[in-house]
């Protein structure tokens, strides 16, 4: 797998949401410019600062690793939640999300302090279980909008199995709710739009986003991946079980 930048690797993993109008500018085409490397380093930063749920993340990295936000390696670890995450100063986590997320997370804020106490690091999966209301919304009886949310957000894998004409088909494990607890439930095959590169094959490991393939992943992508998956899944589970303790109390 070829290697390429920062800028590039974060748009590879943000433009399905942008696409979609979810977050980032306005105008997606900006970002399909930058998931194939066109444009200056300045109109990428310009681009990327925009989204404004990824970019405090990768400045709280970037300075805790003394690297700039935009270098590879900060970029892969919020996406895909490398070892590197260890290195980040748990207090200067729970003051940044304190600042930005308190007033927002309302209720919810103590299921948010119980991920930081129980050592969350600033990854997507942490910001989509931990962070975004879904979790709370689902365990209110928003059930159906609040899952397909939360499993089409997060970084999900998968393993290519064929082609269905300009989509991929993938064997991946969507999330389940049984009523208390969030889980991945068996294997099924979905349909996906492939990388803009579309370099992948049958029987590749690849990262997921909405409805895209974002890129092939090493074997260690892959088991940092579902490392840190399975960390915050836990903790956003264990969270609601101590808040459902507290409020039966």
């Amino acid at each position: 797998m070829v290697s390429v930048s920062g800028p590039v690797l974060f748009s590879r993993f943000a433009f399905p949401p942008n696409s979609l109008g979810y977050c980032g500018p306005a105008d997606s085409g900006l970002m399909g410019d930058l998931v194939a490397g066109e444009g200056d380093v300045g109109e990428w930063r310009q681009i990327i600062t925009a989204f404004d749920g990824a970019w405090p993340y990768l400045e709280l990295i970037g300075t805790s690793l003394n690297r700039d936000p935009l270098a590879r390696e900060v970029v892969e670890a919020y996406w895909l939640g490398t070892p590197l995450l260890e290195k980040v100063d748990l207090l200067t986590l729970g003051n940044s999300m304190e600042d930005r997320f308190r007033a927002r997370a309302g209720w919810d804020w103590e299921m948010v302090s119980d991920a930081l106490n129980s050592g969350g690091r600033p990854s997507h999966s942490f910001h989509v279980f931990c962070i975004y209301p879904w979790a709370g919304l689902l365990r209110s009886g928003v059930v159906t909008q609040s899952l397909q949310v939360l499993d089409r957000c997060r970084i999900r894998w998968g393993v290519v199995v064929g082609r269905a004409g300009d989509l991929l088909l993938v064997n991946s494990r969507s999330l389940a709710w049984d009523g208390q607890a969030l889980a991945l439930a068996p294997e099924q095959v979905e349909s996906a739009l492939p990388p803009v590169d579309d370099e992948v094959t049958a029987g590749d490991v690849v990262a997921l986003h909405w409805d895209y393939v974002c890129q092939r992943l090493t074997p260690g992508q892959h088991h940092n991946l579902m490392r840190d998956h399975s960390r915050h899944l836990s903790m956003v589970n264990d969270a609601g079980r101590r808040l459902a303790a507290r409020v039966e109390g």
